[in-house]
């Protein structure tokens, strides 16, 4: 029973770590799935759209959308109305000022889709514009805006932006001066440098009272977003703003960040009703200690200052057969000069030390020196012990007044109209593709667009994913754990079936016979002898029987 007990603990174990392994690959799964103008166009006419055919059998066609937009792109057909901006940028080196980063319209390097093409930025360390006006403007006054774009960092990313400009209407508006001072009403979308990966959304907020705009930024998203930066796939990114000034971003359909327009923008959209009076100044006499030394207190008599952290050790005596005489290195006997020494290059030779082998068997060598201890007379420094301030008044404080700046806007969804859309970004990494913009209003179009785009991109990227072993060792890499798990549970087969099938040893006293069990012939002497001793046996009980008796009867 033990023994069936022991391999049943090892069974479960089992189990659960193939279990672990199965739920991290799963997790890792769910997540991975929770230019010159005039080229775009002779490219565009020289393709065929929608009719091309995915390695699933799939047609791809060209979406559409569904319901009342502001602006789509699929980068499919001919590019019309894409404006690249001739100004330069200001405060910057004439040699980088220029936006003469280069743009291209193509397929996708990896998991292509044929016939489904978009915007690429091609260059390195240059900066790029480019723009485009809505098929009609933007008011933020009683609908949701819903801004939804695909972008796949086909070489990864080491620092650079992703993300897109809503710009501002306004009467002189210029595309081809589209730069990074062109007035914006929202920014969203990923931007990398370093180990620091951001989702950004920003929208400029103007001052009611000053009529100034001040960047409102969200906080960055609290789930764990670098693999959307790192895994070469196409991803879906999509921002909500609502007229109950409320937000959402999303990455993948999946929300990673939302908020209020009013709580959780940084700096905050409404100021404080009451600051710091700059004018006041802590009193000179402000006492802030909680705790002063003891003003009554006095150094006891017989503590000494003096006295070091540190003796000799006044029991220490030297071991006996310490050498003295002996140092304990000395140069090696073995070593010779290099030929090609120049003593007046290098200096006078000499060889290196090593220990000295008589020291090897004697508890030391050199001068003895007697250990030191802890001084038991050691008391430091006196100092008065501490005691509560009786004129402690707290830590000073301003007082507060009226914030002479104050302002109340109750509805920061009511923002600047906007009239174009735009990217105008740096980049240290190419081939970042971006495809199938969309701006509406209802939830409803936007996924149906990006069930017709973004959705079969996806399921090609996940016909191609690699195999299960390639999968765990990618998994691992992330998370070297991992191998111990993988280790585990390709020996716990071995020892699963050690344990059932493998005959157990067998023990000599159950199967054999002793030699003490096997029946032997009986003389005629050894039963006689048997006998006469059940007779002395019934001779013995029948005295003590009388014996009892005589005992009763008295």
């Amino acid at each position: 029973i033990s023994r069936m007990h022991f391999q049943w603990d090892w069974l479960c174990l089992g189990v659960l770590i193939m279990s672990s392994v199965t739920a991290e690959i799963e997790n890792e799964e769910s997540q991975d799935t929770d230019i010159e103008m005039e080229d775009f166009d002779k490219e565009s006419e020289d393709h065929d759209i929608g009719k091309d055919m995915s390695p699933l059998g799939v047609v791809y066609q060209t979406p559409k959308p569904t319901g009342e937009v502001y602006f789509t792109e699929t980068f499919d057909g001919i590019l019309a109305g894409w404006v690249l901006s001739k100004t330069k940028k200001d405060d910057t080196d004439d040699n980088i000022s220029k936006y003469d980063g280069r743009w291209e319209v193509e397929e996708l390097k990896e998991n292509t889709v044929p016939g489904d093409r978009g915007l690429v930025l091609k260059s390195i360390a240059k900066h790029h514009a480019i723009s485009a006006m809505l098929t009609k403007p933007f008011i933020f006054d009683d609908k949701p805006l819903i801004v939804q774009y695909e972008v796949n960092f086909q070489e990864g990313i080491d620092c650079g932006g992703a993300y897109i400009k809503l710009l501002s209407s306004s009467d002189d508006l210029d595309l081809e001066y589209f730069f990074d001072k062109t007035p914006y009403t929202i920014m969203f979308g990923p931007d990398k440098c370093g180990e620091d990966y951001k989702l950004h959304f920003i929208f400029r907020h103007k001052n009611p009272k000053t009529g100034e705009y001040d960047e409102k930024h969200a906080k960055q998203p609290g789930v764990d977003i670098k693999k959307f930066y790192t895994d070469k796939k196409t991803h879906l990114y999509t921002l909500v703003l609502k007229p109950d000034d409320t937000f959402e971003m999303l990455i993948d359909q999946s929300v990673v960040s939302k908020g209020s327009l009013l709580k959780d923008m940084v700096p905050p959209v409404n100021p404080p009703k009451e600051i710091d009076d700059p004018n006041d100044k802590k009193p000179d006499d402000w006492d802030e200690r909680a705790k002063i030394p003891d003003p009554n207190a006095v150094k006891p008599d017989d503590w000494n200052e003096d006295e070091p952290l540190k003796i000799e050790d006044p029991d220490a005596v030297k071991p006996e057969g310490w050498l003295d005489d002996e140092p304990k290195y000395i140069p090696d006997p073995n070593a010779k000069k290099p030929k090609d020494w120049d003593e007046e290059m290098d200096g006078e030779w000499e060889a290196p030390q090593i220990p000295n082998p008589k020291c090897e068997t004697a508890p030391g060598c050199g001068l003895w020196v007697h250990p030191v201890m802890n001084n038991p007379n050691y008391k430091g420094k006196w100092k008065p012990p501490m005691i509560d301030n009786p004129n402690y008044q707290g830590i000073w404080r301003p007082r507060k007044i009226s914030n002479p700046d104050y302002f109340e806007d109750l509805h920061p969804f009511e923002m600047t109209a906007v009239s174009a859309i735009g990217l105008e970004l740096w980049s240290m990494t190419s081939d970042i593709y971006f495809d199938n913009f969309i701006i509406c209003s209802e939830k409803e179009v936007a996924d149906r667009w990006a069930a017709d785009g973004w959705g079969l991109k996806k399921l090609i990227a996940s016909a191609n994913e690699p195999g299960m072993f390639t999968q765990l060792v990618t998994a691992a890499d992330d998370y070297p754990w991992l191998w111990v798990l993988y280790i585990l549970t390709l020996a716990l087969p071995v020892g699963l079936c050690v344990l059932f099938c493998w005959p157990a040893k067998k023990i000599n006293e159950d199967i054999d016979f002793k030699k003490s069990d096997i029946p032997k012939p009986i003389t005629k002497g050894e039963l006689e002898q048997e006998g006469q001793e059940l007779e002395d046996d019934e001779i013995e009980l029948e005295e003590e029987k009388q014996n009892k008796e005589e005992i009763a009867e008295d």
